[in-house]
């Protein structure tokens, strides 16, 4: 039997929300083994004169436990 687990991360980007995906994956990984999942929760962004300056996400990433 497997279990799953999820955690909760906030990321940003720069570039864009697709981005800010990518480093919230790339950072987990670094001490969280079997990623198998990300779910965006929420999207929002910094405006400043009137453009979109940094993306941020909040997401949850399900990972394996080991067996």
């Amino acid at each position: 039997m497997s279990m799953v687990k999820v955690i909760e991360v906030l990321a940003q980007s720069d570039k864009g929300f697709d981005d800010a995906a990518r480093n919230a994956v790339s950072i987990a990984a670094k001490t969280v083994r079997d990623i198998k999942e990300i779910y965006i929760k929420d999207m929002n962004g910094i405006v400043e004169n009137g453009e979109i300056k940094l993306y941020r996400i909040t997401a949850k990433i399900s990972f394996l436990l080991s067996e």
